[in-house]
């Protein structure tokens, strides 16, 4: 009797329960009819975004797949791809490009050759590089190699000491540590003898700086900017714009001195993260007219970022304290054209005998993959040296797929086994150097604001070549079966990250 009992008690809960979720879902019924104005109007505003987003991506298509990609998703996932779209897909730069006009940037080919700044030879020997840049080899500079961040940062902060009229600071990422602590103050210091200090910073890249650091800045006067903070739309998704960062490092003092490269300001970059330990990186300072073209990058960037234009001084004579010639890369998602990738993969053409290549990330294209390939294939010691160790999870497994991928044709592929490999370099032959903040992905050579330097003097590409050797020396040759013998879940996931590479 008593199990009869508790059966009918069961089945009363359970007819209970289904009376409750009827209830309920007639209540959700109730709120959707009574509020069906709006749900139809949400609806309607989430397919006339799609449309918007749809006519802007086939507007802006770089590359069919990717748009292609974008077009499917809007059309049949609009709820989960317009928001999406928003944060990876929008790209607004028409002002920029506007920008570049009305400095002239045009206009200074002609303006370097009226000065006696052209280096003719090299930009007749590169004339690729030449036009993608949009500028020719500038003659008469000195530039020394700053091999990791003591170096670097010793170097920056010696001619910040000595800056007397304006510096220009930019970085991706700027961290409120003991580094980071430690260039404000240098900053600072200028700044209180009337010295004109522009620091601007990434708004992804920095999305850690503390308002109070940057109000130390402010109050000491340094003019302190935000990439995309004159743009509302771009601020308003914050750190949630993971696309179309400003990834570029430079310095500038007095239009003399100019420092580009890997380094980014935080205290792993000087070693003082346990986790990454040794943190090799490169930078390289140059003086003289390669100086004033870095200068002029970041007042584009500062014009764009923060409204304001900063009226450059008209100079007749530039100093020429060397005998090198550099030419100056700014490339970014307003360019036309892929112009970074274009430059990498004329590089990897014109090469005869090796091309040596060092990125903490590799994602390349299937331009890029086809050219290094086919240098290869004809017989260039092609080497790539990447980190062994990880700082994004996804992209260290995308490098593992490319890596075979790579291995399989011919490639060598190395990876840094003495702490964490961050430099960006390139050495092609005995003719031909890069240093800058590009790496081999396709974030870098499509979607971020990047700055390379190229260098052809003999010094400079024995100074690279003596350092990429000793880094060789510090990794290991990854054999041809190496992911094979992985796990079959980790070649799962290395692929499937593969997928993602657009956005990586």
């Amino acid at each position: 009797m008593a199990s009869g009992d508790q059966k009918l008690a069961q089945d009363g809960a359970a007819a209970e329960a289904v009376i409750q979720d009827v209830v309920t879902d007639a209540s959700i019924l109730d709120i959707i009819a009574a509020n069906l104005g709006l749900v139809a109007a949400f609806v309607a505003a989430m397919y006339l975004t799609a449309v918007i987003c749809a006519i802007r991506e086939v507007m802006n298509s770089r590359t069919s797949q990717g748009s292609v990609a974008w077009l499917l998703s809007l059309f049949f996932l609009p709820y989960l791809t317009v928001p999406l779209y928003f944060v990876f897909g929008w790209r607004s730069f028409s002002d920029y490009a506007k920008i570049q006009a009305t400095l002239g940037r045009t206009e200074r080919a002609r303006r370097a050759d009226e000065l006696g700044l052209t280096d003719h030879d090299e930009t007749r020997d590169w004339p690729v590089l030449s036009r993608v840049a949009g500028v020719p080899f500038l003659a008469g500079n000195k530039s020394e190699l700053l091999i990791d961040g003591d170096a670097t940062f010793a170097a920056i902060k010696q001619a910040i000491s000595q800056a007397k009229s304006n510096i220009f600071f930019q970085f991706f990422a700027i961290h409120d540590d003991t580094l980071g602590r430690e260039m404000a103050d240098a900053l600072i210091a200028r700044a209180k003898e009337d010295v004109n200090v522009y620091f601007l910073y990434d708004d992804v890249g920095s999305h850690s700086l503390s308002h109070a650091f940057i109000e130390r800045l402010k109050r000491a006067g340094v003019k302190v900017c935000g990439f995309n903070e004159n743009h509302r739309f771009l601020k308003l998704l914050g750190p949630m714009r993971l696309n179309y960062r400003n990834h570029r490092k430079l310095v500038v003092t007095d239009y003399q001195h100019a420092f580009v490269g890997g380094h980014n300001v935080a205290d792993q970059y000087v070693g003082r993260d346990k986790w990454f330990g040794h943190w090799r990186d490169t930078h390289v300072q140059v003086e003289g007219p390669a100086a004033v073209a870095c200068a002029l990058s970041f007042v584009e960037d500062w014009l764009w970022a923060s409204g304001e234009r900063i009226d450059l001084p008209q100079v007749a004579d530039i100093p020429m304290p060397g005998d090198e010639s550099v030419l100056v890369m700014p490339t970014g998602p307003a360019d036309k054209l892929e112009e970074c990738a274009i430059a990498f993969v004329e590089a990897a053409a014109q090469a005869k005998r090796r091309l040596w290549i060092t990125t903490p990330y590799l994602v390349p294209s299937l331009d890029v993959q086809t050219a290094l390939c086919s240098a290869a294939m004809r017989g260039v010691d092609v080497r790539i040296l990447l980190p062994e160790k990880r700082d994004h999870w996804t992209v260290w497994l995308a490098s593992h797929a490319y890596e075979d991928t790579l291995v399989q044709r011919g490639i060598k592929v190395y990876r840094y086994t003495e702490g964490f490999l961050h430099q960006k370099v390139l050495l092609m032959d005995d003719d031909l150097v890069s240093i800058g903040t590009v790496n081999l992905d396709n974030r870098s050579f499509q979607i971020n604001f990047e700055l390379t330097l190229w260098f052809t003097h003999e010094r400079m590409i024995r100074n690279v070549e003596k350092m990429l050797e000793a880094d060789f020396q510090d990794a290991r040759l990854t054999w041809p079966d190496a992911f094979q013998s992985r796990s079959y879940l980790f070649q799962v996931l290395a692929q499937g990250a593969r997928l993602l590479s657009p956005i990586l």
